[in-house]
């Protein structure tokens, strides 16, 4: 099924009303007035067959199915670049950091997977639970079995919805229930990437849990299969820990750094999709700007497993893109509000202002352009497939109160962005489709 197809019928129009706010181009770090902020107040959002059809200042005539949301925020679904379907059962789990967290709680709760009815209830819940915090598209870790992947895509497809997924690598460093082996890997992998690679709204990513639990033969793996298709994604963890950054040195003496066991296996590449990148060097921060390659930042999860802070200055300085991802079930909500709130007082820690406008951009248009998907999603672009929220700009009194005091724009948004979570969001589209109303205002 094409993405065209996937967004609903040709004649479907509908119109919505409201406060437009989206990008066209990225702001600048600590800018409050950006001339990349394209704000259009009380304007008609106009959708037809599934597709962003243009912007009017006046209420459409006959043949639109107007949804008046005046005095709400209507922006693009939000962009979640790293995140894992099955550790909702395993999210705001106490006291260890992340070796023992993957022990104690992550592989048990993966492992429970393997019951194909476990999996597709989860991958239903999952994707609904993303709809209902305003995330319409999402670069999603599933587990080690083939079933697990196929729940979710099939689960994605029938929401309309852009997943980026794939099968998890793990041969070694793992328990014996969540161990697959090179020989098995590859060949699940080319049937999954035959049976779901470019189908309707979905994309394969070559999915490398991290460094330590794949032998070289399975990097290598892996290596071949980007190699051989570029338009496949890859995904993995990097540099997250520094008991993990000491564990891969020990692991592979031979790399520079835990960035360059990647790139010796061939999986540096444009498509690549790395969660975390703390511990980083000058040195690795230009071979990702080089490739092209992206790292999704994961500040709950950082601050929740005291894995530490993300210099997203020293990143966007060396090129490098950076997007924002929740990493639920380290990350303690899958709200993108909530992370960016995170997001703040991490670079606030540092000496740095994160503006409102930078890390919306990182959500939306800039999670996009780092996935090679500027023309789909991120935006309100006419042209683009409709995955748009909308949303109240203050929930409860306090949030009303200081939305009515702010004096400027990103004031106010800042506010939302500070204050808002899941709880703020009135209605999400997917390609068009309503997918979550709160009950409230449905």
């Amino acid at each position: 099924m094409s993405a065209a197809a996937a967004a609903g019928p040709a004649s479907k129009r509908i119109a919505l009303r409201g406060d437009l706010l989206d990008f066209t181009a990225a702001p600048a770090w600590g800018e409050v007035e950006s001339e990349a902020v394209r704000f259009r107040p009380d304007h008609w959002l106009l959708i037809e067959g599934g597709r962003i059809a243009g912007v009017e200042a006046e209420a459409p005539g006959e043949g639109w199915a107007r949804h008046d949301h005046a005095g709400r925020m209507i922006l693009p679904g939000f962009i979640d670049t790293h995140v894992h379907s099955p550790q909702l059962d395993v999210i705001a789990s106490y006291g260890t950091e992340l070796l023992d967290w993957l022990t104690t709680h992550t592989f048990p709760a993966e492992a429970r997977h393997a019951d194909l009815g476990h999996t597709e209830a989860t991958a239903a819940l999952f994707l609904d639970a993303l709809l209902a915090h305003g995330t319409t598209a999402a670069v999603i870790f599933p587990t080690v079995h083939r079933q697990s992947v196929d729940a979710l895509f099939a689960a994605a497809e029938a929401r309309g919805m852009r997943v980026i997924a794939g099968k998890v690598l793990m041969d070694r460093n793992a328990p014996d229930d969540l161990r697959d082996d090179v020989a098995t890997a590859e060949r699940e992998m080319e049937a999954l990437i035959a049976r779901w690679h470019g189908k309707a709204r979905l994309a394969y990513a070559v999915t490398v849990r991290f460094a330590p639990t794949s032998s070289p033969a399975q990097l290598a793996l892996a290596g071949r299969l980007c190699a051989a298709d570029p338009s496949l994604y890859m995904q993995t963890h990097l540099a997250e820990n520094r008991a993990e950054v000491a564990w891969v040195r020990e692991l592979f003496p031979e790399a520079r750094s835990y960035l360059d066991v990647y790139a010796r296996a061939g999986l540096l590449h444009a498509k690549s999709v790395f969660a975390h990148g703390i511990w980083l060097e000058d040195a690795d921060r230009a071979a990702l700007a080089a490739a092209g390659a992206q790292i999704a930042h994961s500040p709950a999860s950082n601050l929740f497993l005291g894995s530490g802070l993300f210099g997203w200055r020293a990143a966007e300085d060396a090129g490098v893109a950076v997007s924002l991802a929740s990493d639920v079930g380290g990350g303690t909500s899958l709200s993108m509000l909530r992370i960016m709130a995170d997001a703040y007082k991490v670079q606030a820690l540092a000496g740095q202002r994160l503006t409102a406008w930078k890390a919306l951009h990182a959500a939306t248009r800039g999670a996009a352009l780092a996935l090679g998907l500027e023309g789909e999603i991120g935006s309100l672009e006419p042209g683009s497939l409709a995955d748009v929220c909308v949303w109240e700009p203050a929930a409860g009194p306090v949030a009303a109160r200081r939305a009515e005091v702010a004096r400027t724009l990103h004031e106010r948004v800042f506010a939302w962005m500070t204050l808002g979570d899941e709880r703020n969001l009135v209605e999400a589209f997917v390609a068009g489709e309503s997918r979550y109303a709160c009950s409230a205002t449905a």
